[in-house]
């Protein structure tokens, strides 16, 4: 119990098999206090339930709503230790096609949203306290056609630094996680196609697509009192050495196991 009486906000947890539940999760199970958040009250609240834990209706995007959490915790607990961000919002569009609307969208989750979240929880937290900002692989790996969601959060891993040199003072630390290929909701729909889930894992050095505990454990080890801060953290079975694989061939191997099915 590393985490014991510990206190945790998780935003972006309301989606049971997404990587945001299984850090709540995986918190909880480590001793911690979690109040758990995201726009969607229904899934939050059961996950709320299975854990012990409080659940709050937050827009990630919204500088109202995370302060609104914020309070809540200090209210509830006097203040938190820990604070993770695993919202995101996938943006799908080349550059060439991108809308206005789809770039305001996409930074005020992916990157204006990590700022408020920063900003608020550290006014709330104890000095020693923990932040994780849950970033991506496509910061580092171009993989079109997810340009602005990517460079949104390497907006964000930009800020890790700032904010590790801001609020190392007060003994805070502050990091993100770049995550590979995840087997998560979100992602239910890719890997449902047969041979999907193959074509990605052999980009992968560990040989097999990243799963969201393998996520919330490292969250856990950086949430304890460790030396570590100011950085953005590949968790991605080496798949930041190889890259992703391109969308023609997931297409591509999409049609030929559709084409073998029909002959």
């Amino acid at each position: 119990m590393q985490l014991k009486d510990k206190v945790a906000v998780v935003l972006g947890a309301s989606a049971e098999g997404g990587t945001g539940w299984a850090i709540s999760e995986a918190l909880a199970e480590a001793g911690a206090k979690v109040i758990v958040a995201a726009r969607s009250i229904d899934g939050l609240e059961r996950l709320a339930a299975k854990i012990g834990g409080l659940a709050v209706q937050c827009d990630a995007g919204s500088e109202a709503d995370i302060g609104h959490l914020a309070r809540v915790a200090a209210q509830t607990h006097g203040a938190i230790d820990i604070a993770v961000n695993a919202a995101a919002l996938p943006v799908i569009s080349m550059i060439a096609d991108v809308t206005p609307e789809q770039l305001q969208r996409g930074v005020e989750v992916n990157y204006f949203g990590h700022v408020h979240f920063i900003r608020h929880m550290t006014q709330v937290m104890n000095d020693g306290g923990s932040i994780t900002l849950i970033s991506s692989n496509s910061t580092v790996q171009p993989q079109p056609p997810h340009f602005a969601y990517a460079c949104a959060k390497a907006a964000t891993d930009c800020l890790v630094g700032y904010a590790a040199l801001e609020y190392g003072a007060r003994g805070i630390r502050v990091n993100s996680l770049l995550p590979g290929p995840i087997k998560s909701a979100l992602a239910a729909g890719l890997f449902a196609i047969p041979g999907v889930e193959e074509l990605y894992a052999s980009h992968v050095p560990l040989g097999r697509i990243g799963l969201p505990r393998d996520y919330a454990d490292t969250v856990v080890f950086l949430s304890g009192p460790t030396y570590i801060t100011g950085v953005n953290l590949p968790v991605s079975g080496g798949n930041h050495l190889t890259g992703m694989p391109r969308l023609e061939e997931v297409e591509s191997g999409a049609d030929a196991y559709r084409s073998e099915k029909t002959a």
